[in-house]
């Protein structure tokens, strides 16, 4: 397994409740683009359209910007596969007030390229202080710790 990509806000903007994996329908070239390592997930977000998932706002540059077709856009839509089942799911729990669907990171996995994303709550500032703070602390205690020996 191979990542691409990481979206590095996810975990720092949203509290991940649930993780889920589904393939991405992209053309030849986006594929070739991604497996160079060509993809942001910056901004980027999950969206449902007619009881399908879709990646949108995610950056894929051309893989040869002299070959690509004239319309091409970095930025579409791109569709994510789920299970229907997995879909109903996720429309339930994203119309609860205050969750949504983030990208968290692109891989490959068997040779496909894959979608792992989660339903966040979104973190408020004062959580975010809170993580910090835990985080400095651990640090601390371990240089410490570590001095003690």
């Amino acid at each position: 397994m191979k990542t691409y990509s990481i979206n590095k806000r996810a975990n720092y903007d949203y509290e991940i409740l649930e993780k889920l994996e589904g393939g991405l329908v992209l053309a030849g070239y986006e594929a070739k683009s991604i497996k160079t390592g060509h993809i942001s997930l910056k901004g980027a977000y999950v969206t449902v359209k007619n009881n399908e998932l879709f990646l949108t706002n995610a950056n894929i540059p051309a893989y040869q910007p002299a070959n690509m077709p004239e319309s091409y856009d970095p930025e579409r839509s791109r569709k994510v596969l789920v299970h229907k089942n997995q879909t109903k799911s996720l429309i339930g729990k994203i119309s609860q007030k205050g969750l949504t669907l983030v990208p968290i990171k692109v891989y490959s996995k068997h040779g496909l390229i894959k979608l792992e994303f989660g339903v966040g709550k979104g973190k408020r500032k004062i959580d975010k202080r809170e993580g910090i703070k835990k985080r400095e602390a651990a640090v601390k205690m371990k240089r410490i710790l570590k001095n003690n020996k």
